[in-house]
């Protein structure tokens, strides 16, 4: 591995209309944590996952909230013991377009995934098991 493949790090930032609902949705309804809030931006955590909310800048075309513009073109992937149980969660708090788990046969074996869309039109899709742990064998 490389110096600089050392020193990369990935991060996820969602564009919301409304930053401070979404902060206090993704708390109360999924149980994230908030690491820092400044009001219009915020740096969160789910089950160790890090993960950022922006609000929408007006007249910055080129981020916009998928609530603006009726779409999402990224999914959020998370993996969890209980994939089941955060889709229900996730469902109480009003999300949408909910699809409960079910099995699925992966080259890492058995997986269970479904998915929601968040009231700030963001697509979750829940799994058992992630493809990114070594296979088994």
């Amino acid at each position: 591995m490389t110096e600089d493949a050392r020193k990369l790090s990935l991060s996820v930032m969602l564009i919301v209309s409304r930053a401070d609902e979404a902060v206090q949705w993704y708390v109360d309804t999924l149980g994230a944590q908030v690491l820092w809030d400044l009001r219009g931006v915020a740096g969160l955590h789910l089950g160790g996952a890090p993960f950022f909310v922006h609000e929408a800048v007006p007249g910055k075309s080129t981020e916009p909230s998928p609530s603006e513009v009726g779409m999402t073109t990224t999914r959020i992937e998370v993996f969890a013991d209980d994939a089941g149980g955060l889709i229900d969660r996730a469902a109480a708090g009003g999300a949408t377009d909910v699809q409960p788990p079910t099995d699925h046969e992966a080259p890492w074996g058995n997986h269970r995934q479904g998915g929601f869309t968040d009231p700030f039109g963001h697509r979750w899709s829940v799994g058992d098991r992630t493809p990114l742990d070594p296979f088994p064998g």
